[in-house]
């Protein structure tokens, strides 16, 4: 049985698989996790933002975390997004996470109009109150207009409240700040969703990553980890610089059209994101293919198929 404190190393953010008429697709499902798992992740992140979870209705998100559940097979932790603007939802989808079998939550400050700290807390506060599950933070202002600021958080971690965060501020002042806040709390953990910040953060004491990149070149990001881990620097280095390239082609397009094109292409899924987000037009959907060409990262699926 998985804790919280299991958690480390690298848990790919999940895309959501969909058919063209946008229904959950579940075979596909099953496929992207044999992918990420034969490339050696340590776990599992649905229904995060690369899993365009906030565009999902509840019937997707419980089909999605059901089948990803049952795909997985115990074989690693899994761990759930719930993005939601109000209170009582975001409750509902913390329970309908342990309910389906997930080990913790990882829940994002009510979006939309921005909030203070003492809102921040209150929300925090009310979700884990009676909570089946341990509640991570998500921090992604970005898309939430809304920053957990280390001394918020460093006070939720002290008083049992949340158990870790997200951080996908790409600030890496913000990382180094709340690894500073919370370094006297070795079970708290610390996750960089900047793919291009594994690295730097796990000298800083993060956790590892959960991260886009993790779906398309699982074992490159995974490498990363245990490069440092071996204390190898110099190749981890070199294999972080390799990963930054990779993700600036993903950013090509709406978020994630770039990620779920070059698992099209990978064979693994259809491109097709959430409406009204198109997919890669055909030319750049030509340039990704000749990268992802070069760095042979067309052949795992077909190595994974043999």
């Amino acid at each position: 049985m998985f804790k919280v404190q299991d958690l480390k190393g690298v848990l790919p953010a999940l895309v959501t698989p969909l058919t063209r008429d946008g229904n959950v697709d579940e075979a596909a499902i099953e496929r992207l996790i044999e992918h990420v798992l034969a490339g050696g992740v340590h776990g599992l992140l649905p229904l995060g933002s690369t899993g365009e979870s906030a565009s999902l209705d509840d019937a997707a998100r419980r089909t999605v975390l059901a089948r990803v559940m049952k795909a997985a097979g115990g074989r690693v932790p899994v761990i759930c997004g719930v993005v939601q603007s109000r209170l009582e939802a975001a409750r509902a989808g913390v329970e309908t996470a342990a309910e389906l079998g997930a080990i913790a939550a990882l829940v994002a400050p009510p979006y939309y109009y921005p909030i203070d700290q003492v809102t921040v807390l209150d929300f925090y506060r009310r979700v884990a109150a009676g909570s089946p599950l341990p509640i991570l933070v998500y921090n992604i202002p970005q898309n939430t207009k809304v920053v957990i600021e280390p001394a918020t958080l460093a006070t939720l971690a002290r008083e049992g409240t949340v158990a870790g965060i997200k951080d996908s501020s790409r600030d890496f002042e913000y990382f180094e700040n709340v690894c500073i806040a919370t370094r006297d709390l070795p079970e708290f953990r610390i996750f960089t969703g900047s793919d291009t910040m594994l690295l730097p953060s796990l000298v800083m004491g993060g956790s590892g990553t959960i991260c886009g990149a993790g779906n398309i070149a699982p074992n490159w990001v995974v490498k990363i980890y245990d490069d440092f881990e071996r204390g190898d620097l110099k190749a981890a280095r070199a294999q972080q610089d390799l990963l930054i390239q990779l993700i600036s082609v993903l950013r090509a397009g709406v978020f994630p059209s770039a990620i779920k094109s070059a698992l099209h292409l990978q064979g693994i899924c259809d491109p097709w994101a959430v409406a009204p987000v198109a997919p890669l037009d055909e030319n750049a959907q030509g340039r990704l293919r000749d990268r992802l060409e070069k760095w042979g990262l067309l052949e795992v699926i077909s190595q994974l198929k043999t």
